[in-house]
C-alpha cells in the first residue's frame, strides 16, 4: 500500500472514531458559551455607564454566536443571543432603532422557543414583549398574560413573570393580586441575590403601592 493512501486511510479511521466525542464536546462548549454570554447580559443590566454596558452586550453576542456555530439547536445559545441584542436595542431608551435589529431580535427569541416551547426564561420574554408591543409589531396583550400566567406556573422561582403581571394587575385596579405578585418577586429576588432583581422588585412594588392609593409614580419598565 502506498504511503499516501496509508495516511489517507488513517485519517478517515481517525475522524470517524473521533466524531461522536467532537459532538459531545461541541454541546458542551455551547453550553459553556452560552451561560458566559447570559452573565454578559446580566452583568451589563447592572452596569451604571453606558460604554462598560455596551462593551457587556457586545461580548456577550459575540460568545452567544459561538455558541449558536458550535450546535444551532441550543435553545439556550439562541436565547442568550437573544438577551444581548435586545439589551443593545434598547440601551439608550425603549424605542426601536433598527428595524434589522428588530427583527433579528425576536427571530433568535423565536427559533429558541422553536427548538424548546418549555423554555422559562424564553416564555418570559415572549410574554413580556407581546404585552408591551403595539399591535403593529406583533403585540398581543391577551396571549401575552397567558404566556406569563404559564411561567408563574412552570417556574415557581421566576421574577420577571411575576413583576409584568403585577405591574398588569395594578393597572386594572386588582391591587391585592399585584402586591402578592411583586412581593413574591422581591422575596425570590432576595433568595437568588440578584441585585438588580431586587431593585426592580422594590421599584414595582412602590408603583402597586401609589397606584392603590392613588398617587403617580415613575413607570416600571420590565425586561425582555
Amino acid at each position: 500500500m502506498k504511503p499516501m493512501t496509508l495516511r489517507i486511510l488513517l485519517s478517515v479511521a481517525a475522524l470517524a472514531m473521533s466524531f461522536q466525542p467532537a459532538y459531545s464536546l461541541a454541546a458542551e462548549t455551547a453550553k459553556d458559551l452560552s451561560g458566559r454570554s447570559l452573565l454578559e447580559c446580566e452583568q451589563g443590566r447592572s452596569a451604571t455607564d453606558r460604554e462598560a454596558r455596551l462593551a457587556h452586550y457586545q461580548q456577550g453576542q459575540t460568545l452567544a454566536e459561538q455558541a449558536v456555530a458550535f450546535d444551532d439547536r441550543s435553545a439556550d445559545a439562541h436565547f442568550a443571543l437573544f438577551c444581548n441584542l435586545g439589551e443593545q436595542l434598547r440601551l439608550d431608551g425603549e424605542s426601536i432603532t433598527s428595524v434589522f435589529g428588530f427583527r433579528r431580535m425576536m427571530s433568535e427569541l423565536d427559533r429558541a422557543l422553536e427548538l424548546d416551547p418549555f423554555h422559562v426564561d424564553a416564555l418570559s420574554a415572549k410574554g413580556t414583549l407581546l404585552v408591551r408591543l403595539p399591535g403593529m409589531l406583533g403585540g398581543d396583550q391577551e396571549k401575552g398574560e397567558e404566556l406569563l400566567q404559564q411561567v408563574v406556573k412552570q417556574a415557581p422561582k421566576a421574577v420577571n413573570a411575576r413583576l409584568v403581571l403585577a405591574k398588569i394587575r395594578s393597572e386594572r385596579g386588582r391591587h391585592q393580586e399585584a402586591m402578592m405578585l411583586a412581593s413574591d418577586a422581591l422575596m425570590i429576588a432576595q433568595k437568588q441575590k440578584r441585585n438588580t432583581f431586587v431593585s426592580e422588585a422594590k421599584a414595582v412594588l412602590q408603583q402597586v403601592r401609589s397606584n392603590a392609593s392613588g398617587i403617580t409614580t415613575a413607570s416600571y419598565k420590565p425586561r425582555f
